[in-house]
């Protein structure tokens, strides 16, 4: 049985991601921070007929990602792929409002924790440290091309950086047995109680969405779990839109 660990998954996309690796009969470790209950996806999970783990994480800071690798590490966990998707947007602000300290864990969270988790991935997926290979799928977001202007520009701006590890890692480790992607979302209905908001959201951006609709949770997880398996073996340093055309 195959492998995956998909940080921050104990809702919204992270959860959706989750569903459609147990559909496909992977052994799947989701992530929660401390406080964070993930129990209801686990056994949805579980109900699905394959292994599920919930273990705590806080990629902000490194020795928590450290622990998290050792407890995989102790429990015979070998991983096939690790999907990045930990990430927050900090509160909507314009640039001129935004303080040092939601730029900072945003930083934190989004670029810094995805790296650092990238990091003990290869340690243990290289080939060349005695690994099986593996891939590794970072979640990043449609905002990278527009800026998000007047509300999320810092959030934008680490998933540029993010998109820029992918192309620059994937080359890194490709001798190594480790593909390294990236996808990235447009508008997604993440959770049934933000359907209203999401209409919304649609009906303002008009024409710029040519699907005309939102995005579902599994219709981002199939296109991750597809650079996950063998199906795309050849495909990396490619970061994917799912975004209904926008």
């Amino acid at each position: 049985m195959k492998s995956v660990l998909i940080t921050g998954a104990n809702r919204g996309i992270g959860a959706g991601i989750a569903r459609v690796f147990a559909r496909e009969g992977w052994h799947v470790t989701i992530t929660s921070t401390s406080g964070q209950d993930g129990s209801n996806i686990v056994g949805e999970l579980r109900n699905l007929g394959v292994e599920a783990d919930i273990l705590p994480l806080d990629v902000r800071e490194e020795e928590s990602i450290l622990q998290l690798f050792q407890q995989l590490d102790d429990r015979g966990i070998v991983l096939d792929a690790l999907v990045n998707n930990a990430g927050i947007t900090g509160p909507k602000t314009r640039l001129i409002d935004l303080s040092a300290e939601t730029l900072r864990e945003v930083c934190d969270v989004n670029l810094v924790g995805s790296i650092l988790c990238a990091r003990e991935a290869v340690k243990r997926m290289s080939t060349q440290n005695g690994g099986k290979g593996g891939a590794i799928v970072n979640i990043s977001s449609t905002g990278t091309h527009l800026g998000n202007p007047n509300q999320w520009v810092h959030y934008a701006a680490t998933k540029g950086g993010i998109d820029i590890f992918t192309r620059g890692l994937s080359r890194e480790v490709a001798t190594e047995g480790i593909r390294v992607n990236a996808v990235s979302p447009g508008l997604t209905l993440t959770d049934p109680a933000f359907v209203d908001a999401i209409q919304e959201r649609l009906i303002s951006l008009g024409s710029e969405i040519p699907m005309a609709r939102a995005g579902s949770v599994e219709e981002i997880g199939e296109v991750v779990e597809f650079l996950c398996n063998e199906r795309s073996s050849y495909v990396t340093g490619v970061v994917i839109p799912v975004a209904g055309g926008r």
